[in-house]
């Protein structure tokens, strides 16, 4: 991001000495420049957030290895020390224009606070289990990052969110109900993106609702759950394609919202044709599999000259049902050297295809 806000520097000037734009436009250019370079996440800002992350858990180990050592009252006024310095500190350093430090030290707080919950539950025998301690160390990582406007720390709530999803969607603790409360802690976390200005929150929270429906048809196994989010995500394609500008101003996705549709599409497909693979007709899996490949063509042709992570889910989408086109119908006319051969031979249609279609993109940019 820097290069590149440097080169536009320099064409900015260029284009001001050569006539072609004027003071103001200049210096409208420079601003916007200036204002999208501050929010871009620099390889300093990821090395100071993982070595908070690694000084948070150096803490909280160091307490936990010397917990019997250390007086009850004490254990408490330490960890709460943690969590105040971390939060205070890191604003007062934002305040000093050291973004980086200072959310850094935000993410200790949060860690902190998580390490807090279990540390002082085990200590005062308090009830409870671990995915309530989970959602405890959630809501209050969501309020800190909606009182102090951090980007960080929503994403780091959004990820407590799927720790807590995929441990009670996979049954880890044990005869524990199906998450369904993650309908609506998503529904407040994107909320909350807007106000902190978080678009990899609300990247991570779309990918999490998807995995949360699939999670929800290896539940049920019904179809109830794959066609909704087939048929919404082809009206979200369709919007996103058709409507691109006022659908990233309400959404503010960065004009990625066709790839998230794609991914949904996929996902919803493939459920759908696993509920069908068993079955001893395979019409029904033949028209499902041909709607795949159709709606993959189409997002290409539509928005893969747009975007490159597009292109590239749907090639992999379309190995897939390579893939499983074989499995479930050509199985039973194939031995294991046709299987080689079939697999060589789809591969290199697939190898084909995708450079076609790069180099027509490349053509047309």
């Amino acid at each position: 991001m820097a290069n590149y806000s440097s080169r536009v520097r320099t064409d900015i000037a260029r284009w001001l000495q050569a006539d072609l734009i004027d003071v103001s436009t200049a210096d409208v250019l420079t601003r916007d420049v200036e204002a999208n370079e501050r929010k871009s996440l620099s390889f300093g800002s990821i090395l100071a957030m993982m070595a908070a992350l690694l000084f948070g858990a150096a803490v909280l180990i160091f307490v936990a290895a010397n917990w019997e050592a250390i007086p009850r009252l004490a254990r408490v006024a330490a960890l709460f020390a943690i969590i105040l310095a971390g939060y205070v500190g890191g604003g007062a350093l934002k305040t000093r224009d050291h973004a980086a430090i200072g959310e850094a030290l935000w993410i200790i707080a949060a860690a902190a606070f998580g390490g807090s919950i279990a540390l002082i539950g085990q200590m005062y025998h308090l009830s409870g289990d671990e995915t309530s301690a989970l959602i405890t160390w959630g809501a209050g990582t969501a309020l800190a990052a909606v009182a102090l406007r951090s980007n960080p720390l929503t994403v780091a709530s959004v990820g407590i969110a799927d720790a807590w999803l995929f441990l009670r969607g996979f049954d880890y603790f044990g005869h524990a109900e199906f998450p369904h409360l993650f309908v609506v802690v998503a529904s407040v976390l994107f909320a909350i993106s807007f106000w902190t200005r978080s678009q990899a929150a609300r990247h991570l929270i779309i990918l999490s609702v998807i995995f949360y429906l699939v999670l929800l048809f290896t539940e049920h196994e019904t179809l109830q759950v794959a066609v909704p989010l087939i048929v919404v995500s082809t009206l979200l394609f369709a919007a996103a394609i058709f409507a691109a500008g006022p659908v990233d101003r309400i959404l503010q996705l960065g004009g990625r919202l066709p790839l998230h549709a794609l991914i949904g599409f996929l996902s919803g497909l493939a459920m759908v044709q696993f509920e069908l693979a068993g079955e001893s007709n395979n019409s029904a899996f033949g028209i499902a599999s041909a709607v795949a490949l159709a709606g993959i063509v189409a997002a290409i042709v539509l928005g893969g000259r747009e975007s490159r992570g597009l292109r590239w889910v749907a090639y992999a989408g379309f190995a897939f049902e390579l893939a499983i086109i074989y499995v479930v119908m050509l199985q039973s006319m194939l031995d294991t050297a046709g299987f080689f051969l079939a697999a060589a031979v789809l591969l290199g249609l697939l190898a084909l295809v995708i450079l076609r279609v790069e180099k027509r993109m490349r053509a047309r940019a």
